[in-house]
């Protein structure tokens, strides 16, 4: 049967996710989850907004979340290059939240660093069924093997796919054929030029990036 929970793959050695290359996806909220009032709500909303993140030499390499930017600020790893008009505030101080962050230390980026996990695999099938071809939220997603694990299929790149709970029960513990279903792309791994393929999508939305990412 399909897997629908899937333990990510540890990457050992200390280094920051994002200078290594990984993408950081977005909060990941439960859908109908409620707030106690629209400006929580609007608080949250914003800290989840998309930001670009630069390695020392500009070269865009990561997209992740305003928090995870602005922690990454704090914490004297990166600077602020392209800023919101918006603010957020903490009891002593407000900030300006970020749009795009520079990394103060060039970091090398392999080509194969982006970890193996439920998040990244997601975000490479952009959150889509890999069957039906719907737009779900990402609690509505499940991870699927596309060779099942009962006849010897791996979890990797090349063998797990996005999928919606409809289309995993329809699938059961066959090959996509057997189940008279058919995959939309053939998956492969996150590599580099897949990321910023993804930051090329995002960019149109913030004219902020365009410039590091339209060239």
């Amino acid at each position: 049967m399909s897997a629908n929970r899937f333990k990510p793959v540890e990457l050992r050695g200390r280094y920051i996710p994002e200078a290594a290359g990984a993408v950081m996806p977005l909060s990941e909220e439960p859908a109908g989850s409620r707030y106690p009032n629209p400006i929580s709500a609007r608080r949250i909303s914003l800290m989840q907004e998309p930001v670009l993140v630069l390695n020392a030499t500009y070269e865009p390499i990561n997209v992740t979340a305003v928090r995870r930017a602005m922690v990454l600020m704090l914490k004297g790893v990166a600077q602020a290059e392209e800023l919101h008009s918006s603010e957020v505030h903490s009891a002593t101080h407000s900030h300006r939240v970020p749009s795009v962050i520079r990394l103060l230390a060039y970091r090398h980026i392999p080509q194969q660093s982006r970890a193996l996990s439920r998040k990244n695999i997601l975000l490479r099938d952009r959150n889509t069924c890999q069957f039906c071809g719907r737009v779900f939220p990402s609690s509505d997603l499940t991870l699927d093997h596309v060779v099942p694990r009962s006849r010897g299929g791996r979890s990797s790149w090349e063998n797990l796919v996005a999928c919606c709970y409809q289309c995993n029960n329809s699938k059961g513990d066959r090959t996509p054929e057997e189940a008279g279903l058919k995959l939309a792309r053939r998956p492969r791994p996150f590599t580099l030029h897949t990321s910023r393929q993804l930051m090329r999508l995002i960019g149109h939305r913030d004219e902020r990036w365009r410039k590091y990412l339209f060239y």
